[in-house]
């Protein structure tokens, strides 16, 4: 009994921080312990789910990067180039006035309209000139602005994503320590899926069927697969398995799908929770197969864990 005491006095201090005088307060209840738990395995998903946002934001703006790099080259050698045109007219206009070379041809003509049309075509032809070297000139300039601004917004959200992934592990340490005093281990036992899959038709039935088989695999937050998933990492998953590209967020996946109603569920239809912090796969029957939280294994379970936020097709 006196251990048990020291078990639950334990857990209390790593819910709330803190040793509630014993006379004051009852201890909690198995149900309390495993809502408080719930409660930070929620959480500590949502703060995944930004993790994941601010990952593909990365990816892009490294891709950009890479852009914006390969064409300073072009840009640069449009700008030597522009620049030794410059030099020449200049070079002309130095030594020979502002007819410049053109004057040998002007000097041969006896028609005064052939003079002028040479005049005005050799102003053009100038002109053209100065308004390329001041185009490329810009266009050098921003580019290499563009390429310094990227980069600078890469190495903020490096910064960012370090901390959130700080954050996160910090997070999971506690909610181990919460589970392991609840339950006597960190994580639920994993069971893998032996029952029987749908037969569904199509795309839909290939990313439903990926999904049975990853049943009893563990969450990872982060984690695409194969071995491990988070929940987003699991629906873009089981639809890459069915050809489609999903990324790899919550948030991210309700817009790249299309809306549909509850009475319009059809498996392979994602099912998203607590204002996109959370999605699943649905498999019909009103089930759905998702990667849950931290310590967790990936299941198939009720469409009703939670209420739904909306409901999604992949196009």
């Amino acid at each position: 009994m006196r251990l048990r005491t020291l078990v639950v006095a334990a857990l209390a201090i790593a819910i709330t921080g803190s040793i509630a005088p014993a006379a004051a307060h009852a201890e909690p209840s198995s149900s309390d312990i495993t809502k408080k738990i719930t409660k930070a395995s929620d959480e500590l998903e949502d703060i995944v789910e930004s993790y994941n946002k601010m990952k593909i934001s990365l990816d892009k703006t490294k891709a950009d990067e890479k852009k914006l790099a390969e064409s300073l080259g072009p840009a640069k050698d449009a700008l030597a180039d522009a620049g030794a045109q410059m030099k020449l007219i200049a070079s002309s206009a130095y030594k020979t006035g502002k007819v410049g070379t053109m004057s040998v041809v002007l000097d041969g003509s006896s028609d005064l309209m052939d003079r002028m049309s040479i005049l005005e075509q050799m102003s053009r032809t100038r002109q053209r000139d100065i308004d390329t070297y001041t185009a490329t000139t810009k266009d050098y300039s921003s580019r290499q602005a563009a390429l310094k601004a990227t980069q600078d917004k890469q190495a903020a959200e490096v910064k960012e994503l370090t901390d959130r992934k700080e954050k996160i592990e910090g997070n999971l340490k506690e909610l181990y320590a919460m589970r392991k005093a609840a339950y006597g281990r960190e994580t639920e036992k994993a069971t893998k899926y032996t029952g029987s899959v749908p037969n569904i038709a199509g795309s839909a039935g290939k990313a439903v069927s990926f999904a049975y088989g990853a049943i009893g695999l563990m969450y990872e937050y982060g984690s695409g697969g194969p071995d491990t998933y988070d929940c987003s990492g699991l629906t873009s998953a089981a639809w890459a398995a069915a050809g489609k590209s999903l990324p790899h967020n919550a948030a991210a996946q309700y817009s790249a799908t299309s809306r549909v109603s509850r009475s319009e569920l059809k498996a392979g239809d994602l099912v998203f929770y607590r204002s996109l912090g959370h999605v699943g796969i649905y498999v019909g029957d009103g089930m759905i197969i998702d990667a849950s939280h931290a310590g967790a294994p990936v299941k198939k379970r009720s469409i009703n864990i939670m209420t739904p936020y909306g409901y999604g097709r992949v196009g």
